[in-house]
């Protein structure tokens, strides 16, 4: 049997080139993904993410990557701490440094169609590579094909699994949470945003059985993750409890302009002190079970 695998590893060989660097020639597992079906290592040893929610899961399931594509406005996240410690930067979610992946030498790359299909076959030239379809939305569905693909599936349901019931528990422990309308808004450096029941802080409040403001569960819109409001509109994100953020300095400078206006004091939420400021890294970037679990402790610590 030894001699016979080896002489069909021996002809499979004949007119086939070298695997890219970084890929191991091991035991391998397909896995079913965006861009189709690839295999990639049972258990990789040097990952590159390319999004933040891929950095999030690698971080929660053990796994510190040799890099990882990072946000245009920020570096990498300060909320996982020393786990990011060794990771190098390889370029923004839009636009990865494929030079620099390549010099890395992995043997996994965990990226997103939305962000980076242009990028795949390039991508895929340098070490398997595994897309999910969407950022936010299937946040959950993602960490579990991402966990798949890192060889730790069964790990990955149960942490979100844990979560899941977590959620439930904090919203057990808040007086009126079905009825408790929670606001969320996010300061850009050019606009002003309200979260809607798509988005990953969106859905994380809803694990926690808590309800929306009627503007923000954006009725009749296609696209459910979020929409625009104007600085002469903000107390349309009113609501009985408001969590905040701003995505870079620019738009800090344009929080603390809004947030000192006549308009954002008279809120009710604010008049009431329900408006909280929180990490943005964490409530709207992190998009992965790690973070999840950090907006309970925010829904915990104010609500409870």
């Amino acid at each position: 049997m030894l001699v016979a695998a080896g002489l069909a590893l021996s002809l499979a060989a004949c007119g086939k080139s070298d695997p890219p660097a970084g890929q191991q020639t091991g035991d391998t597992h397909p896995v079913a993904h965006a861009m189709g079906t690839t295999e990639v290592p049972l258990t990789p040893q040097r990952v590159v993410v390319l999004d933040t929610d891929k950095l999030d899961t690698a971080v929660t399931l053990g796994i510190t990557p040799v890099g990882a594509a990072v946000a245009d406005q920020t570096g990498l996240p300060t909320y996982l701490g020393d786990a990011v410690g060794t990771v190098q930067v390889v370029g923004t979610l839009t636009e990865p440094d494929l030079e620099a992946i390549e010099g890395l030498h992995p043997d996994l790359i965990l990226g997103t169609k939305f962000r980076q299909e242009q990028f795949y076959d390039e991508l895929s030239a340098i070490a398997p590579t595994v897309f999910t379809e969407k950022v936010g939305i299937t946040w959950k569905e993602n960490f579990l094909l991402d966990g798949e693909a890192l060889g730790k599936k069964d790990t990955a349901a149960d942490l979100l699994g844990a979560y899941e019931n977590r959620a439930e528990t904090v919203g057990e422990d808040i007086d009126g949470a079905a009825d408790l309308e929670v606001g969320i808004v996010r300061f850009m450096p050019d606009h002003i945003r309200v979260y809607g029941p798509d988005s990953f802080s969106g859905i994380v409040v809803a694990d926690a059985g808590l309800d929306r403001p009627d503007f923000q569960k954006l009725n009749g819109a296609d696209d459910k993750r979020f929409a625009k409001v104007s600085q002469e509109k903000i107390d349309d994100a009113d609501g009985d409890v408001l969590f905040y953020c701003a995505y870079g300095a620019d738009a800090t400078a344009a929080l603390e302009e809004v947030t000192d206006g006549s308009l954002w004091k008279g809120m009710s939420a604010v008049e009431n002190g329900k408006a909280y400021t929180v990490n943005d890294e964490i409530w709207m970037t992190g998009i992965g079970v790690t973070a999840a679990n950090m907006i309970l402790d925010d829904l915990a610590a104010k609500l409870t």
